[in-house]
């Protein structure tokens, strides 16, 4: 048989907290944040619910990304890793924690969903322009018509 060794997680939830930025002795940006996801499931009683909480690291870029666009309640999703941790504290007890490592954060909502202004006004967001599919006046864009497949240029 193979040797088949697969980590991949991918969870979609609420920040339970506002993400705090904290930076390493080296330099290095980290962030740690927890998220809430519901879990339906079917009982005798009909359609359950219950949420579970899921504490999330992110590094770098990734955790400057995270500080910056996200605060308590926004919608994320997060793609990464599960990592346990052990340790024996000073009284001798073993604790154990499980992680999630994120690779990966994306935004779920709409900014006016959220109700997130992503750092700044209209302006500073992503650099310095806001994608935008409406026209100034609200009128619709004109495009030109093509008559024929013959008239594309490919």
């Amino acid at each position: 048989m193979a040797n088949f060794n697969f980590n991949k997680v991918i969870l979609g939830g609420r920040l339970t907290a506002d993400p705090e930025l904290k930076q390493t002795q080296s330099g290095i940006a980290v962030v740690s944040f927890s998220i809430a996801v519901n879990r339906r499931y079917t009982k005798n009683s009909g359609q359950q619910s219950e949420t579970d909480f899921f504490n999330v690291t992110a590094w770098r870029q990734t955790a400057e990304f995270v500080s910056r666009y996200f605060k308590k309640g926004s919608s994320i999703c997060v793609v990464g890793t599960i990592q346990n941790s052990t340790w024996t504290d000073q009284q001798g007890a073993k604790h154990y924690r499980t992680d999630i490592v994120a690779d990966e954060v994306m935004f779920v909502d709409s900014r006016s969903e959220s109700g997130n202004s992503f750092g700044g006004d209209d302006s500073d967001t992503f650099g310095g322009s806001t994608p935008s599919f409406s026209t100034p006046s609200g009128a619709a864009p004109k495009f030109e018509e093509i008559k024929t497949d013959d008239d594309l240029p490919f």
